[in-house]
């Protein structure tokens, strides 16, 4: 069980825009579903879905918005920054 983490805003907004991308992924698609994703991308579900539903955990982990990026065409740069359009164009 993971404790509680204190991360910084710039770190929960990362969060926050990685989630958004997924379910905009999901509903585009794009994304099977998060079973698959999880499974194909080695991300424990169980962490993934924690995390989700309380930002404050400390499983996240950066690598999980890699495949987004390299899979899937979400911007790096939105990802990071929340500047310019969520997908690559």
């Amino acid at each position: 069980m993971s404790r509680r983490r204190v991360y910084s805003q710039q770190t929960l907004d990362i969060m926050q825009r990685f989630y958004t991308a997924f379910d905009t992924a999901k509903e585009n698609k794009l994304i099977k579903n998060t079973k698959a994703f999880c499974d194909d991308f080695g991300i424990d579900r169980r962490h993934f879905y924690t995390q989700r539903n309380d930002l404050g955990r400390g499983f996240f982990e950066i690598s999980w918005v890699v495949p987004l990026v390299e899979h899937y065409g979400v911007s790096a740069n939105w990802l990071l920054t929340g500047r310019g359009t969520m997908f690559v164009q």
